[in-house]
């Protein structure tokens, strides 16, 4: 038993000691979240099945971080995601070895596990049938390391620069007042890059970030609460494109550290 531990070194003990696939049956938002994060910092991360409510998962995946992040794991091949329509009410994470009750209560928390062999068995195959009767979930954020190679690729390595450490001084990515979301963020970034509208927009839409008439729509409302302006640029055939810059004096100043908090304050 563990107990009287901050959750994500208990999600890192039990991640450790597994010798199989995890099967994480319910869990919580705040368990997803913390489970992404540490399997994303870790060097090899065991098998997990994760078997969640619907709106559970999507609550957790409104944040760019989480869903980035958990489409990395995706990728890797470590992390599957399944839903159901009910679960059992608590975060149970069971293996062929033991089945654990994770218990979070304020800061601390605890795993209660047993490893009796007759329980065992019958809780695996349980939860193994009821995975196998499950929901697939589809998952449409790009991987985070996709985003940043494509974005170096595309913009250059001082956009992409930006874009990390704005995502690094963020606690949430979701937008509507919990921190900034993808396509604002991207915006921002290229404002301060002085990139051209269409060239993020392509980049967003061509990697599945947003439409690029997400951008456009964003990049108005930005435009309007006066924290992004455009300049156009001549091009040899068609209508002129829009190179993004700043709109405001105060954004101009701040470090790529900054402007998270610059732009969140803006917005309140």
């Amino acid at each position: 038993m563990l107990a009287n531990q901050p959750l994500d070194e208990v999600i890192e003990h039990l991640l450790e000691d597994a010798t199989g696939t995890l099967t994480v049956v319910g869990p919580s938002e705040t368990v997803i979240t913390n489970l992404v994060e540490v399997g994303t910092a870790m060097d090899a991360l065991p098998s997990v099945r994760l078997l969640a409510a619907e709106s559970t998962l999507k609550d957790a995946i409104g944040d760019f971080l989480v869903a980035s992040r958990v489409a990395d794991l995706v990728a890797d091949d470590v992390l599957s995601l399944r839903t159901v329509e009910s679960t059992p009410g608590n975060d149970i994470v069971s293996s062929e070895e033991a089945v654990t009750t994770l218990v979070v209560a304020g800061e601390s928390s605890a795993a209660l596990s047993t490893d009796d062999d007759a329980f065992v068995s019958h809780a695996d195959g349980f939860y193994d049938d009821a995975w196998n009767d499950a929901d697939q979930f589809s998952l449409r954020t790009p991987p985070l390391s996709r985003v940043r190679s494509t974005l170096e690729e595309d913009l250059g390595p001082d956009v992409e620069a930006d874009f990390d450490t704005i995502l690094s001084s963020l606690e949430t990515a979701r937008g509507d007042g919990e921190g900034l979301d993808e396509v604002t963020i991207s915006l921002v970034v290229a404002a301060k890059n002085r990139e051209l509208l269409y060239d993020i927009s392509k980049w967003g839409e061509d990697i599945g970030i947003a439409s690029k008439a997400t951008f456009s729509r964003t990049k108005t409302d930005l435009e309007d609460l006066g924290l992004l302006d455009t300049e156009k640029v001549p091009i040899d055939v068609g209508r002129p494109r829009l190179r993004l810059k700043f709109g405001n004096d105060e954004l101009d100043d701040a470090s790529a550290s900054e402007l998270a908090s610059v732009v969140q304050s803006m917005l309140a």
